[in-house]
């Protein structure tokens, strides 16, 4: 059922508030309407709802109240306030496809006990159901990792009653990895240090190459100056003669 109640104004597209964000409302068979969402009310509505659980919309002028999901929220990259709010009304008897977040809880022994790093492969599950019946999260316990073969599949989650999930029963969803031995981490670094050398080798081969290519530059440059001052040399005393004998 709807988690949580939020008012909204209808807007202008060109018209600015401050304390509000933009947002538009769509559907199956119903027309777009831009909206204004107060920022406060919707920043608790969503902490409450996440992305895959109702809410209930009444927009300003409306007698009923809309059920929708919030199907997107753009945030700003520096500041992370909220820019633009999609929410997508449903129909109560129709079923919809969405993800719902995974909450991993507890502590895996293969962590603690055993020095392992905890992997999570997915950390959303993409289910079908009525709208009604759609949940805020699902809980995985990773206190059953005993030991780095265990895996906990999608086949093992406790999946609330009325969700249908498209993904493989076979899907890994979290695991457990070894520590590094010695042998490996050794191994580790000689590899890293042959690749240093190998770009400490290719810095040296630029840097001859660039002071050949000046070498080659100043020897151009200074045959191309001793040609030029040939060409500006005064002319001989027998030069001029010829010269004068022509013009005779």
């Amino acid at each position: 059922m709807p988690k949580g109640n939020l008012k909204a104004i209808k807007r202008d597209v060109k018209e600015k508030r401050k304390e509000f964000i933009p947002a538009v409302l769509y559907g199956k068979g119903i027309e777009n309407e831009v909206l204004w969402v107060d920022e406060k009310e919707f920043s608790k509505a969503y902490q409450l709802s996440g992305g895959s659980t109702l809410i209930d919309v009444v927009v300003d002028g409306d007698k009923d109240k809309r059920s929708v999901l919030i199907y997107d929220v753009q945030v700003h990259p520096v500041t992370e306030d909220f820019v633009h709010i999609d929410f997508f009304q449903v129909d109560m008897k129709e079923e919809i496809e969405t993800d719902i977040e995974l909450v991993f809880k507890g502590v895996a022994p293969a962590v603690k006990e055993l020095g392992g790093t905890f992997v999570k492969s997915i950390d959303k599950l993409p289910v079908r159901c009525l709208p009604g019946d759609l949940v805020g999260s699902i809980d995985v316990d990773i206190s059953v990792i005993e030991d780095f073969d265990i895996y906990i599949h999608v086949k093992d989650l406790n999946i609330p009653k009325g969700l249908e999930v498209t993904l493989g029963e076979n899907v890994v969803v979290a695991l457990t990895t070894a520590p590094r031995t010695e042998e490996e981490m050794e191994k580790l670094d000689e590899e890293i240090d042959a690749d240093i050398s190998q770009i400490e080798g290719m810095e040296e081969k630029t840097e001859e190459g660039e002071s050949e290519g000046e070498g080659e530059g100043e020897g151009e440059g200074k045959s191309e100056s001793e040609g030029e001052s040939s060409d500006d040399q005064p002319e001989t005393d027998q030069q001029v003669k010829k010269d004068d004998k022509k013009k005779k």
